[in-house]
């Protein structure tokens, strides 16, 4: 099922998501609906927050990238990352290794803004499976970096929040005016409720 992704302004996006005690059919199930919502809106990543949920668990998909590369080792092997993707993370830990690198990124709850977000060249992260098994993997490249900003959103924080205050400051009357749209919506979804369970 494809679920609506939260825009800027929606004050679910600021939570931190709670740990995840029991990986049931509804955590699969919204793990599915997740990864679905994703490839409908062509991200490589999406976080519970965006759909709503405060909790710990990301899903990510990198394949339909061609012009930034990623390396990926799963449990210590060296893994093709098309062949891997969707990977679905439930209650990650990272551990952010080697340089920084600047980059573009994006967001999907942030519909046409972009900027250039430092971050770690790679990553290692220690998270579940749906089957409730730890598991470990080494990322760097673009991975490296959608994993770096879903783990962000699994905490409440955004990556406008890591922009040079020049680069926000440019932006700042784009994100007021998608502030107000979304509490417009927001405020028109919760008349429609008040209404419909009259």
């Amino acid at each position: 099922m494809i679920l609506p992704i939260l825009q800027y302004g929606d004050p679910s996006l600021r939570a931190k998501g709670e740990q995840i005690k029991k990986i049931d059919s509804r955590i699969r199930e919204l793990a599915a609906n997740m990864i679905e919502t994703m490839h409908a809106a062509h991200g490589v990543g999406l976080a519970a927050q965006q759909i709503g949920q405060p909790l710990q668990v990301t899903v990510l998909d990198v394949s339909a990238v061609e012009d930034r590369p990623s390396t990926l080792r799963l449990s210590g092997k060296d893994v093709e990352p098309k062949s891997a993707m969707p990977i679905v993370l439930i209650n990650p830990e990272i551990e952010l290794r080697g340089e920084t690198e600047v980059g573009v990124e994006g967001c999907l709850s942030f519909p046409e803004i972009t900027g250039d977000i430092e971050r770690a060249q790679s990553v290692l992260v220690r998270a579940q499976t749906l089957e409730g098994e730890m598991f470990q993997i080494e990322a760097s490249g673009l991975l490296a970096r959608a994993i770096q900003h879903e783990h962000d959103h699994l905490h409440g924080i955004l990556f406008i929040d890591r922009m040079k205050s020049a680069a926000k400051a440019a932006l700042s009357s784009r994100l007021k005016r998608l502030q107000k749209e979304t509490k417009r919506g927001v405020r028109h979804h919760e008349e429609f409720v008040s209404e419909t369970t009259l």
